[in-house]
């Protein structure tokens, strides 16, 4: 361990959970560089946030000159150039036109919050609900939604109110075989919806449903179009908002800018981060006007809120996309990925994975391990001990892939070699099969 390393784990809060002691000093591309100089293929994206790959030269150079331009545009004092531009390049690719108003803020737990907000401004209803596995952050509101793990909310309760959960579609979160077909879980699910507003939350004191299009750190599982198509009807019911989570999924990760897009629902509001600014600390919530303009001035705002700098870079976020067409290279990398992982399970150790699942660059490993959670952990340090970052999530035995949407053929190819080396070393040492 390094003299800086040593130096961290004596003066950062032991309340951030680290998987390595790698002092990170130089990223590029789908590469970071640690301190002693070993390079590492990233294959988490420092959690889904640099999709372009680390220091893209068109977000890099955008940053740069707005550095020496006007580094803090309050927006509580006047408007920002920034800002504006960023959300007319924004608007080129919202999933629908009805998505027109805006509020920017820092991280992805206060668009979250400002969601919360919104919804029960506009609605004068105080209830919300969220669906089993769901995370939405770790602040006093977002990790009372946050239903993936107690980890984020053990211990530092009370926290807000009015919060009720609802199942999701998917066989380890309903405990039910793992062929059980998608359709009676999504009917069994929506069911359940309706017997909760009938039971503890009425429609009238509902302001709104969250839904991560896909679980994060539930899993890496894509919410079934149907799902998300009955939770649509339900809302619209009831008038309920719904309230679509890309922060994790948005900006190209599951193959289209965001994954509700996959099953045509247009949400009332949306909460958007991580590769918003490709590494800038940013994020927004994005929603219908209707109910964006119910809020009275000054009942949002922050110090940060909007950024310059992280606004110039995510302005060349959506510049970059579609210059360099990167969603054409994730439907490659992602065939080439899922054509890698059918290729492992045909292997004697390809046994130890029960399921692959997800859309685009944001695929989910689940094993089945004789003892939970333990396969995962294997998995990861064999990748580790191979130069390559790879993340666990959810209380499941599960590990995601989140490689940039820049990654080239050669890199994808490294990096399926190491996953397959990785779940061999792991399965032998557990005696699978």
């Amino acid at each position: 361990m390094s003299d800086l390393a040593t130096f961290g784990k004596e003066h950062i809060s032991t309340g951030i959970g680290r998987q390595t002691s790698h002092v990170f000093e130089e990223g590029q591309g789908s590469y970071v560089t640690t301190s002693d100089g070993t390079k590492l293929l990233d294959f988490t994206s420092g959690i889904g946030v640099v999709n372009l790959g680390h220091c893209h030269p068109t977000v890099t150079k955008a940053a740069q000159e707005q550095c020496a331009k006007i580094t803090h545009a309050q927006v509580n004092i006047a408007f920002s150039g920034p800002q504006l531009r960023l959300i007319q390049a924004l608007q080129t690719i919202m999933p629908s036109p009805e998505l027109d108003t805006y509020f920017l803020s820092n991280s992805g737990s206060e668009a979250i919050e400002g969601a919360v907000r919104i919804a029960r401004e506009s609605t004068k209803r105080q209830n919300v609900i969220v669906v089993q596995g769901s995370y939405h952050g770790r602040t006093a509101a977002s990790a009372a939604m946050t239903r993936s793990k107690t980890a984020y909310s053990a211990g530092v309760g009370p926290l807000m109110p009015g919060v009720f959960t609802s199942p999701f579609p998917y066989y380890s979160q309903l405990l039910v075989p793992n062929d059980t077909p998608t359709d009676e879980m999504v009917d069994y699910c929506l069911k359940r919806l309706r017997m909760l507003l009938e039971q503890e939350t009425a429609p009238r004191d509902t302001a709104a449903i969250f839904v991560e299009t896909v679980l994060g750190e539930g899993g890496y599982v894509p919410a079934p179009p149907a799902f998300l198509k009955g939770v649509r009807e339900i809302c619209d019911e009831h008038g309920i908002l719904f309230v679509a989570d890309e922060i994790q999924s948005g900006f190209g990760r599951t193959g289209k800018m965001f994954a509700v897009e996959h099953s045509g629902v247009v949400p009332d509001l949306m909460t958007m981060a991580k590769g918003i600014a490709n590494g800038f600390p940013l994020s927004a919530v994005v929603g219908k006007k209707k109910f964006m303009a119910a809020m009275p001035p000054s009942s949002l705002g922050g110090t940060y809120t909007g950024n310059a700098v992280a606004c110039a870079a995510g302005q060349a976020v959506v510049q970059a996309f579609r210059e360099e067409k990167v969603l054409d290279n994730v439907a490659a990398r992602s065939k080439q990925l899922l054509d890698g992982l059918a290729e492992i399970r045909q292997r004697p150790h390809g046994k130890l994975i029960e399921d692959v699942r997800g859309d685009g660059l944001m695929i989910g490993i689940q094993f089945r391990s004789p003892t939970k959670e333990q396969a995962r952990g294997l998995v990861v340090n064999a990748c580790g001990k191979r130069n390559m970052l790879l993340l666990a999530t959810s209380i499941f035995d599960v590990v995601r892939t989140i490689p940039p949407l820049t990654i080239s053929e050669q890199e994808m190819a490294d990096a399926i070699r190491i996953l397959d080396e990785s779940i061999a070393e792991a399965a032998a040492q557990l005696g699978v099969p």
